[in-house]
This record gives structure tokens, C-alpha cells and sequence, in this order.
């Protein structure tokens, strides 16, 4: 007999496990699930204990040449229905298809079949038919198609086998039977159930108890046959065995019985919601384990102390989908510091549907799984939370390998650009710290064998921007230098290998200078000209100010007091944060980026400054929000990248389009304002319309600051104003758009 198991996404080498447990020594992994063969006992055996899988399908018929849907239901009619049906009784088809080119809709498929099936008993039983039953038939059966290639299965298991019975009332975040059993299976904390010692666990999100029950019932091996209440679709099936099914039941209730006079059993659940609590103790005494589980109504943030000496956590926190972006980070940090401050010495895994707020808890994982709760991808990460002995000794031997590294011998390569390294320092670092600047760069492919930059952040953090080796380079000679260059800049600033970032910095088009590289969503903060921001060395190739703008952004801050500001292509908002330091009275930022303007308010918020009054930011394109608005500004600042594309925009060439960006901000100018128009193309030409049209004054020389000195083509910097009053005319978004 061939079984077919089905299986979510990333679970099949656990159903595999599964049908070999049952008896199988025939077990192949298949996209959509495991098909295994085996006799009535394995067929029995597998749907009685399977945890992990949902179904499963008893092979029927196969055939390799089914090119059109009449040869489907034609197929189909030839088989030998009436061994499985006769008119009284009720039945369904379903179907799933894959790389078919010949038919298109599983639904079509399916009634071809059903069609098929009814001629069939109709010829066989005086034209009488059976009748199709959707919620609860005597019979059904499921099709796949793959190609030209058709086979016919008949439900094995009938009801979900995921559906234990002791679901009753539930809270809003419902995590399935089989998605906590899969959870569980990928920890360590199961290998100790499965060698008959199960450690202390505990889930201090507990929701509806799932998590725990069904670790519960592993733990007490108590198979999920036992609490079925339905007949399974076998023994509706010919040559139902139930001597068979009985001697599977009482080997089950013996193995249970045996863990439960052999194990010690301990296991917690909490959470924040009494309500939560009450449901997972009915979950429970339901599924005959709650004298298993310990409840409690417990904030876990505030928990005093581990239940236990040494364990396993597992949990399924909140991650977003009913929580404001601030509290959920929030909860996630207090998380890993409640791990780490209570927990040690435990194992912890942590499920989540959002990957990115893992990077708050500020540990490691030593591994992660993807698993599927029904159409939402969620991340496991397993973590050991370490002792202070275990700490200790990880602390001691990365010391032990920073001073192998500090008088290990430097390679003449290495050498020369440490030399040059301290060379810059020394003549760069106390011009800094004479004005205060804790944010510069030290080197900007000073040597062509060494093409990168390198720039401090707070005096702790390096980021080393690589420049993409020429073809002509060997990658071994690139890695090698890269590395020369990464240990010379250790040794020359005295910060930790570990906080120094790597990027590799190529051309750059559309919009990639703005795509995300990681989602650790690990931030640190930097300051300038008395304000703060937030910088993230890791998720994108910027970190979220651009240095050498350093000086215009001190200049903006001068000029601000009593202005109306506008940022166009405002980024992460630094240049909006100096020229409030300064005084403005109002500023307007803008962006196409959801992301950055997400950061400029987190920016605004660590300054103490208000994103309701007075700041006002806009997710719109530069150009078209010029053109959509009327508002007059005393300062703008415009830096609009060399070039970008999105499918919700236009593209954006600076060389191209910078005319008609300046004359659409110059519109907005109050009397007396000033544009303030950066970029950072090398080969930039200032349109001689724009120098006709307006009094333009080149000052890229007075904003290249001291450390970018030996790059002073990093960006051009124009003062533009209006040689004459410019009246905003209503009606011209209109003719634009009709021309």
C-alpha cells in the first residue's frame, strides 16, 4: 500500500520521521508532503500518532498519460469505483494540481472526476448515482495532478489530523495543534522526551495553552489518537480492520501509562491575561494533562525568578499584528533581558511572525527554523542563555584572541596601511576634537591597492566601506587586502575587530543606495552639532547620515533661526534636526521612503522634539509634491540622490532632472530665501538655464569638511536663489500634466 502524508512548508523531514516510527522502511520527501508505503498497520499507526501532519491520502490508481480533461474523466470512469462506493452513500472530490498545462482549474478538474465516478456507479447499479456530500461524506477522494502524470487517493485519515479535540474557546493570537508540536520537535528539549527524561519547560506566553498541552502530551506519550473523537475515514473504507485498531490503542494507552509511572513531568505556563490562563486550563483538562502543567497569571517581564533550576523556554510572543511598532520592540528587549537575567544556564526558543523584532533581544541564536502557521512564515530561534562562569570564559577567550591579534606580526601590506592609518589620525583627529566632530572619516582610498573608507562613529564603531575591486583583480588578492586593511585599521584606532562593519560600496543604481542589506534593526546613537540621531551600521549600505555633509548640515543650523524649513529627499532627517537646533519655526520633510521617515521620527523623538507640532512629514515623490503644494519656505535644503527608480515613482536622474527640480523648490522660495542644492555626482555640470535663471553661488569648497580633504569631489554644494519674485500659479500642476 502507498500512504501520501501531507505536510506545511519546511516540516516534511518530521512527518518522515513520523511514518518511519510507524513502521515504514520506505519513506521519500516530496515538495507537498511524504509518500510512504506499508501495510494496514503502518496506515493506522501513522494517523493515530502523527503529531506534525494534517492528512493522510491511501494511494488508489496512477496514470502516466492524461493530456486532456474528457481523458480525465474518461480515466476515471475505468477504475473500479464501486469497490469503494455504491449509491447510498455519500462522497466529495478535491485536487491539487502542479506544472499542468492542460487544464487550469482544479475545481474543473475535480468535477470531471466526480463525473466520472457517477458514470461509473450508474453502470454498475441500474443508473442509479451517489450523491455528493461537501461537509461530512461516506468517501472522498483526492486527485493530483502533476503534468500529464494523474493519481487517485482516498482519504485515509478523514478529519484534520492536527485537530486533537481540546481546542474550546481560544484567544485572538491562535497558534495550530501541529505548528506546536513542530515547534517542540525542533528544540532540544525534545531529545530528552524521546530518551524518556523530559526537562523542565515553560511558556510564559502560553495564549490558549497549546504550546504547553501538546508538550504535555509529549511528555507523557500520550499519542493524539487518544483523544480523537471522530472515526477516522478508514474504517469506512473495505477491509477495515478493527481488531487492528484496538491492538493500536491499547499499545498506546500501555506506553502512556509507562511515562507516567517513569517520568517527572514539569512543565509551566503563564500569561499577562487571566483570561488566556483560564482557557489553557480547560485546553487541558480536556486533553488530560492538566495535573501535568503548572498555571499562573504572570507578566513575564516582571517574572521574579525561573520556575524551575534549569530548563527549556519556548514561547510564541505578540510580534505586531495587534500592537503599536514602539511597544512590541519594547516588549521584545525586556524579553532577552529577562532571559538573560533569570533564565541562565537555560535553553530558550522563540517563535515569531516577524523575523526583524528578534534583533532586540540581545542575544544570538545558535540556529533558527522557518515554519508555517497557516499562510504567515514564522522564524524559531533557539538560543542557550549562558552562565556567569560560561560568559565569563567566552568574555576571556575573545580577550585572549584580540591580544593574539594585537602582537601577531602585520604582513607588509598590512603595515603600510596601518601607517598610513595613524598618519591621518594624527593629523585629523585633534582638528575633530577641537570642533567637537565625534563622527569623521580617518581614510578614503588613500592607496589604490586599499580602495575603501573608513570612518568612525563615537570613537567606538568603525565602518569600513569597501569599493568594489576592478575585474582585473584577483578576488583572493581583494579578500587578502580587504583582511589587510581590516586588521590595520584594528590595530591603528584600538576598536575591536567586532565593531568594526563591513560594506562593499559598487556603482550603485536605481534605487539599491536605499535597499536594505540585513534586518537587524540594531541601532546606535551619534551626535552632531548638539543633536542626536540614530545610526544602523549593519541593515543598509548608508548608515543614516551622510558625513560629509557635516558642514552644510552646521550651516543649515546657522541660518535657521526664524525660517520656515523644507528638506527634500529628507533621508533619515538629520539636516531637519539642525535646523530646528536652530530655530526654525516650522519645518516639512520629505521622502518617497516609508522607512526613513519612520527613522527621521524616531530621530525627532530622541531629541525631545514634537512630530505633531510644527514637524510635518510626507511620503511623496520630491518633485511632485513641489508641484501639488503651495507653501513658501524662508530655507530649503535639497539632496537628491545621483539617481533612483521605483515602480510607484519616476525615475530620477540628477544630471537630467536637476533643472526642473531647482525651478519646481524655487517656486516654494519666500522673498529672500535661500536653496540650499547638494548632490554627490562627481561629473555634475550645473545647468547654464538654472545659472541664467537664478543667482547662483558654488559653495562646495567652504562644506568639504577637514577629514574629507583628500576627497573633494564627495559632493557639489550650490546656494540658489530667485533673481526676481515668482508668484506660484494654481493651475500649473494642470498643464503640466497635460503637457
Amino acid at each position: 500500500m502507498i500512504f501520501f502524508a501531507t505536510s506545511a512548508a519546511n516540516q516534511t523531514d518530521l512527518v518522515a520521521e513520523e511514518a518511519r516510527r510507524a513502521g515504514s522502511d520506505d519513506v521519500r520527501i516530496t515538495s507537498s508532503g511524504v509518500e510512504f508505503s506499508g501495510d494496514l498497520e503502518v496506515g493506522y499507526r501513522f494517523c493515530f500518532e502523527s503529531r506534525i501532519s494534517s492528512r493522510l491520502l491511501l494511494g488508489l490508481f496512477i496514470d502516466d498519460d492524461v493530456q486532456t480533461d474528457d481523458e480525465l474523466s474518461e480515466a476515471t470512469e475505468e477504475l473500479p469505483w464501486e469497490d469503494y462506493l455504491t449509491p447510498e452513500k455519500t462522497f466529495k472530490v478535491t485536487c491539487t494540481t502542479q506544472n499542468c498545462n492542460w487544464i487550469n482549474n482544479s475545481h474543473y478538474a475535480a468535477l470531471k472526476v466526480k463525473d466520472g465516478i457517477c458514470q461509473r456507479i450508474k453502470a454498475r447499479f441500474d443508473d442509479k448515482r451517489p450523491n455528493i456530500e461537501i461537509d461530512n461524506p461516506d468517501f472522498t477522494v483526492h486527485i493530483h495532478i502533476d503534468g500529464y502524470t494523474v493519481k487517485w487517493y482516498a482519504d485515509f485519515s478523514g478529519e484534520n489530523l492536527s485537530m486533537r479535540g481540546y481546542r474550546g474557546e481560544q484567544t485572538d493570537a491562535v497558534l495550530k495543534e501541529h505548528l506546536a508540536a513542530a515547534l517542540l520537535y525542533r528544540t532540544e528539549w525534545k531529545k530528552g522526551v524521546m530518551e524518556g527524561n523530559p526537562a523542565p519547560l515553560y511558556d510564559p506566553f502560553c495564549g490558549s495553552g497549546t504550546i504547553a498541552v501538546e508538550a504535555a502530551l509529549m511528555a507523557t506519550d500520550t499519542a493524539p489518537g487518544l483523544l480523537r473523537k471522530r472515526p477516522y475515514a478508514f474504517e469506512s473504507l473495505p477491509g477495515f480492520d478493527a481488531e487492528l485498531l484496538d491492538k493500536i490503542r491499547r499499545e498506546a494507552k500501555e506506553r502512556r501509562q509507562e511515562a507516567l509511572d517513569n517520568r517527572d513531568i514539569q512543565i509551566y505556563a503563564s500569561d499577562i491575561s487571566r483570561t488566556a490562563v483560564e482557557i489553557s486550563k480547560a485546553a487541558a483538562l480536556k486533553a488530560g494533562v492538566y495535573d501535568f502543567i503548572s498555571f499562573s497569571f504572570q507578566d513575564f517581564l516582571n517574572l521574579p525568578e525561573a520556575p524551575a533550576e534549569c530548563g527549556h523556554v519556548v514561547m510564541d510572543p505578540p510580534y505586531g499584528e495587534r500592537m503599536r511598532i514602539r511597544d512590541i520592540d519594547k516588549l521584545y528587549a525586556g524579553i532577552g533581558e529577562k532571559l538573560s537575567e533569570s533564565f541562565k544556564g537555560w535553553k530558550a526558543t522563540i517563535l515569531t511572525g516577524n523575523s526583524e523584532l528578534l534583533s532586540n533581544i540581545d542575544m544570538k541564536p545558535e540556529r533558527t527554523n522557518t515554519l508555517w502557521n497557516g499562510p504567515i512564515q514564522c522564524q524559531a530561534a533557539h538560543y542557550s542563555i549562558f552562565t556567569d562562569e560560561e560568559r565569563e570564559k567566552m568574555i576571556q577567550k575573545a580577550l585572549e584572541k584580540k591580544e593574539a591579534r594585537k602582537n601577531a606580526p602585520l604582513t607588509e601590506g598590512a603595515e603600510m596601511a596601518y601607517n598610513r592609518l595613524m598618519k591621518n589620525i594624527s593629523a585629523i583627529t585633534p582638528i575633530m576634537e577641537k570642533e567637537g566632530v565625534t563622527c569623521y572619516r580617518i581614510y578614503d582610498a588613500d592607496m589604490p591597492e586599499y580602495k575603501a573608507a573608513i570612518d568612525i562613529y563615537e570613537g567606538k564603531w568603525i565602518v569600513l566601506s569597501e569599493y568594489a575591486a576592478p575585474d582585473t583583480i584577483e578576488p583572493e588578492t581583494a579578500e587578502r587586502r580587504l583582511n589587510e586593511l581590516i586588521l590595520a585599521t584594528e590595530r591603528a584606532t584600538g576598536i575591536d575587530i567586532e565593531n568594526i562593519h563591513v560594506k562593499t560600496r559598487a556603482q550603485q543604481k536605481g534605487n539599491k543606495q536605499y535597499s536594505r542589506l540585513a534586518a537587524s534593526n540594531h541601532q546606535f546613537l551619534a551626535k552632531e552639532n548638539g543633536v542626536r540621531f540614530y545610526v544602523n551600521f549593519t541593515d543598509y549600505l548608508d548608515t543614516g547620515i551622510f558625513l560629509d555633509h557635516r558642514p552644510v548640515r552646521k550651516m543649515i543650523q546657522e541660518m535657521a533661526d526664524g525660517k520656515r524649513f523644507l528638506n527634500l529627499f529628507c533621508y533619515t532627517g538629520t539636516a531637519t534636526l539642525n535646523a530646528i537646533k536652530g530655530g526654525a519655526v516650522s519645518t516639512v520633510s520629505v521622502d518617497a521612503s516609508n522607512t526613513y521617515l519612520a527613522w527621521l521620527e524616531q530621530n525627532l523623538k530622541l531629541n525631545g522634539y514634537s512630530t505633531t507640532m510644527g514637524n510635518f512629514l510626507y511620503k511623496a515623490d520630491a518633485i511632485d509634491w513641489l508641484w501639488d503644494t503651495y507653501d513658501r519656505f524662508d530655507l530649503i535644503f535639497c539632496d537628491p540622490p545621483t539617481f533612483s527608480n521605483s515602480t510607484d515613482r519616476h525615475s530620477f536622474d540628477v544630471q537630467r532632472d536637476h533643472r526642473r527640480l531647482i525651478e519646481a523648490a524655487a517656486m516654494h522660495l519666500a522673498p529672500g530665501g535661500v536653496l540650499i542644492f547638494s548632490n554627490n555626482y562627481r561629473k555634475f555640470k550645473m545647468d547654464p538655464e538654472v545659472l541664467e535663471k537664478f543667482n547662483v553661488e558654488d559653495i562646495t569648497e567652504k562644506t568639504i569638511g577637514e577629514d574629507f580633504q583628500r576627497n573633494q569631489k564627495i559632493h557639489q554644494c550650490y546656494l540658489i536663489r530667485n533673481k526676481v519674485k515668482v508668484k506660484i500659479d494654481p493651475k500649473r500642476r494642470e498643464r503640466r500634466v497635460r503637457r
